[in-house]
């Protein structure tokens, strides 16, 4: 493979782990932007959403659209639980204090994930067959364009949700002034019950899109969680499109570092970035609307 092919194929590796990236990182800036605060529990809504699919697929025979389907709902219920019982606005919990509730939040659904997933990793089948697209010297799995396509779905529901909907407007009217949101009437409990709830179905559906391509292990979550964050702080924490170019970002950097410095740097460059981004620009790059 020539130079330029080589660089095709680290770009395209780069893109789909990219995608990974920010669509966990968009479930990180849709619960910032609304109620403030970070939710260390993102990472296992990507393992929860990809063990769930797998179990109901696989173990029960469920066709795949209803296993990807009631794995999405699995997800968001937990969320939808976890949000009612110990992040309600009504608790009034600062944003360190929900940071520590989120984490044991995390602890809780790793070891469920555990107990009844087990311990051995596991994947899907593609969703478009096992044999790759090769355009030239490229070659590509069919599940990168599952991954690529699904964070660009997204983007654009996200863009018309905001745009179009009245909650949407409203969410945003809650990331860009809450006292003033509360004083015209927003319901700031709603609001970040919608995101908490939105941000876990974001989680599962990444999740489920990537099982094919890795395997899916109860304890990857913190790792997940942690790249997801990093793309999130990279574009900005609460700007949306910051978080997808913030994730794509990310990706790259790692593929070409991997490819043309040292493979052992991989992992090693999201924390040089996030340690950069500390240091002098702590906004992000796209700023935040916080």
């Amino acid at each position: 493979m020539g130079a330029v092919g080589q660089l095709a194929q680290v770009v395209v590796a780069g893109l789909t782990s990219g995608s990974i990236y920010a669509l966990v990182a968009l479930g990180f800036t849709m619960i910032f932007a609304v109620s403030g605060f970070i939710s260390l529990l993102q990472g296992e809504y990507v393992i929860l959403g990809g063990l769930i699919a797998i179990a109901l697929s696989q173990w029960l025979g469920l066709p795949l659209p209803v296993a990807i389907l009631a794995a999405v709902a699995g997800a968001s219920l937990f969320g939808a639980i976890f949000q009612r019982l110990t992040l309600s606005p009504k608790r009034n919990l600062s944003p360190d204090a929900a940071l520590i509730v989120t984490l044991g939040g995390a602890f809780v659904a790793r070891g469920t994930a555990m107990v009844v997933f087990g311990k051995d990793p596991l994947s899907l089948p593609s969703f478009s067959g096992e044999r790759p697209v090769a355009f030239g010297e490229v070659v590509v799995a069919t599940q990168a364009f599952w991954i690529i396509g699904t964070l660009a779905a997204i983007a654009a529901a996200l863009w018309a949700f905001f745009a179009l909907t009245y909650t949407g407007k409203a969410m945003q009217a809650c990331s860009q002034n809450a006292t003033g949101a509360r004083l015209v009437g927003i319901d700031l409990n709603a609001m970040g019950f919608i995101s908490f709830v939105a941000s876990a179905a974001i989680g599962a559906i990444a999740g489920v899109v990537i099982a094919p391509l890795n395997f899916v292990s109860y304890d990857e979550g913190l790792a997940v969680g942690i790249k997801g964050f990093i793309a999130a702080v990279l574009g900005g924490l609460g700007s949306y499109p910051g978080a997808v170019a913030g994730g794509i970002l990310l990706g790259l950097a790692e593929g070409l570092s991997a490819a043309y410095i040292s493979s052992q740097f991989k992992d090693a460059i999201a924390f040089v970035i996030l340690l950069v981004l500390l240091l002098f620009r702590p906004g992000g790059l796209w700023g935040a609307t916080r």
